[in-house]
């Protein structure tokens, strides 16, 4: 399978998801209104129920269509309001999550060698994927795991816990964060938030049993204690609570009990596939099942001892709970079975880890952590060259090579961009540098509205790394914005709309828009929408090509002048690019240059986004087809392509430059 696969597949566990909650609710209304029934109808026949009602059948005495209503209504009522709640008290994406599960953010620039170790893997991850850097989390809990969260890869977060980033080595690490990554790159995470929601507005209906069962408990004791004796009419009262409640608790944890089971189902099939995700990506199994391994080595394994583990324990890289009943609940395949499935050779014995020589081992290799032995920096004077196919084959499915190169790439930037790119004032500084134009009227404007916006230490500073981010090869700027992300989230909502505004001068200052001066607004804008504005919660709408060609024009139209400088050569990009539409001939043209532009790119995009899967991938390839019409690709045209692509939530690894 390929990530468009993985995404329809993805989708489709959704819906059933939704089915079999919509199934749970109905059969929990039932089971309660029988509930109900039974208890108002026991209290009928000792109370003495009239003698029509005595001689009907038994199913016609329990039916009671009013009390069904009601209890339905209001059973219903009761379980979407506590998915509601649940999963609105995590709508912020995956930093919630971890901040329920006890994590704190590990700051972009910090200088723990351990710290700096594993956030040095997710910026290489997160760079050879294409996709925004994720903010770190840590969980201070013994054992080894891990988890990814959020609901797009926009607002994804990476936690691990302490053990998990002490106890492994880099390769073991890496092998772990390539596994959540590849949660992030399938369409895993939203999936496990609206488990987390359904799971909870079921177990809702049993804490309401429960507090029925104990709130009739604490009456009768009342009533006892105040008249020595149970009372007629008080006691039947009681009685009834006390059944009605016991029923109702049980018939709530019945169905978070088969619930559970459902989430341990889709749980494991969804680990088997990252672990292979993990491997491909890194083309170094030892790495993952070296950190299996000494899961099953450590007297804590993967254990977590947050209260709220259980509701997110399908989440995490390894099963985050003690013990399962007869396995049906594990919401992990056995370590063993993972561990086979890599490497069949396994005999399942685990060796002991001690785990004050295991730190003791990896606090050293991450003091050298920045010794990769990797590819060498790419050279400068490279051109891109792309194979249309091969390059949409690629999205969401990075390969060893595209880390190879990221890691380059990121050594390659100098160390003084490097670190204040992962400084919250200093990332400001390096997107305004990104910006600042060659044109020395253009610039002096540009120069003056920064030291505006600047305090004065600032701005000194920005202007003594100026020469060094102007000198940056072109193929490392779209990565340095991708760095920028978690810094950049640290903004509060005031300095980010100080910030979006100046970035907006800064590229119009010349009163035009570059191909770069777009791409970079439009990746700022999408990186930090789900963190300052309103979260984008895409649903499919299009299921054709069809219902979005007017759009797919208005794309197709700008990217074949983007990258064309004659209308003939233009004509033919576009033509390249909409055969891959799959839509009758004639279907789509060319539109005027002048309707071409990049300002009428943004509504174009939001609509093409909500395309289903499988229609996406021909809406990429089709803009693949258009950027690579004249065999040549300028790295304008790919830092374009891929801005497109993670508008789509189609994340592209980079497009490696090759020797001409």
């Amino acid at each position: 399978m390929d990530f468009f696969e993985h995404q329809e597949t993805a989708r489709r566990k959704t819906k059933l998801l939704v089915f079999y909650f919509v199934l749970a609710v109905a059969l929990i209304v039932l089971a309660v209104y029988l509930a109900f029934a039974v208890v108002f109808g026991l209290a009928q026949l000792k109370a003495g129920s009239p003698q029509h009602i005595q001689h009907l059948p038994l199913g016609q005495q329990l039916w009671n269509p009013q009390l069904f209503l009601g209890v339905a209504v209001g059973t219903i009522l009761v379980v979407l309001l506590g998915s509601s709640y649940k999963i609105l008290s995590l709508a912020g994406g995956g930093a919630n999550v971890a901040t329920l599960l006890g994590g704190r953010p590990i700051s972009p620039d910090s200088r723990d060698a351990t710290e700096r170790k594993l956030l040095n893997i997710v910026e290489e991850m997160a760079i050879a994927s294409g996709l925004p850097v994720p903010p770190v989390f840590l969980l201070d809990e013994p054992g080894i795991n891990a988890f990814a969260a959020g609901y797009t890869p926009k607002d994804a977060v990476i936690g691990v816990t302490r053990g998990c980033m002490e106890l492994l080595n880099r390769d073991e690490l890496q092998g772990v964060i390539a596994h959540e990554f590849s949660h992030i790159l399938n369409g895993d995470m939203r999936l496990n938030i609206r488990l987390m929601g359904v799971l909870h507005g079921i177990l809702v209906i049993g804490i309401l049993g429960y507090l029925t069962l104990r709130g009739a408990l604490q009456i009768g004791r009342h009533v006892r204690g105040g008249s020595g004796k149970k009372g007629g009419g008080a006691g039947a009262v009681i009685i009834a609570l006390l059944v009605l409640g016991a029923l109702i608790w049980v018939i709530g944890y019945v169905g978070v009990f088969f619930g559970n089971l459902i989430k341990s189902a889709v749980s494991r099939q969804r680990e088997f596939l990252a672990d292979s995700s993990s491997v491909q990506f890194t083309r170094n199994p030892a790495g993952i099942t070296g950190a299996l391994a000494k899961i099953g080595g450590l007297t804590q394994g993967s254990r977590i001892k947050n209260q709220h583990a259980e509701e997110a324990s399908h989440m995490f890289f390894g099963n985050a709970l003690a013990t399962s009943w007869f396995g049906l609940m594990a919401t992990h395949p056995p370590l063993t079975e993972r561990i086979k499935r890599i490497d069949p050779s396994f005999e399942g014995k685990f060796p002991a880890v001690d785990a004050v020589s295991a730190r003791s081992r990896a606090g050293t290799a991450a003091a050298h952590a920045g010794v990769t032995g990797l590819a060498a920096a790419p050279a400068a004077g490279r051109k891109i060259t792309m194979n249309a196919a091969a390059t949409v084959l690629q999205v969401g499915a990075p390969q060893p090579q595209h880390r190879d190169y990221a890691v380059a790439l990121r050594d390659s930037i100098p160390a003084r961009v490097l670190a204040e790119v992962r400084d919250p004032y200093g990332a400001r500084t390096v997107i305004y540098g990104l910006l600042i134009d060659a044109d020395k009227e253009v610039r002096q404007k540009q120069l003056q509205r920064l030291e505006t916006a600047l305090d004065a230490p600032l701005y000194k500073a920005m202007l003594r790394l100026l020469p060094e981010i102007q000198a940056l090869r072109p193929e490392c700027r779209l990565p340095l914005i991708d760095l920028a992300v978690p810094a950049l989230q640290q903004m509060s909502p005031s300095q980010y709309a100080e910030f979006r505004g100046v970035v907006k001068e800064l590229a119009e200052a010349d009163q035009e828009i570059s191909l770069f001066e777009y791409t970079l607004q439009r990746v700022v804008r999408q990186n930090l929408e789900s963190r300052f504005g309103k979260p984008q919660r895409r649903q499919v709408a299009f299921y054709s090509v069809a219902g979005v060609k007017q759009q797919c024009e208005q794309l197709l139209s700008t990217l074949a002048y983007a990258g064309q400088h004659e209308a003939g050569d233009a004509e033919r990009a576009f033509r390249a690019g909409a055969a891959q539409l799959g839509l009758p001939p004639g279907t789509v043209g060319l539109l005027p240059e002048a309707e071409a532009g990049l300002g009428a790119l943004d509504q174009a995009l939001e609509q093409v986004a909500l395309l289903s899967p499988p229609q996406k991938r021909k809406v990429l390839a089709a803009c693949v087809e258009c950027i690579a019409a004249d065999h040549e690709v300028t790295v304008e045209e790919a830092e374009l392509l891929r801005a497109v692509a993670a508008s789509l939530d189609c994340p592209m690894p980079p497009l490696m430059a090759e020797a001409a």
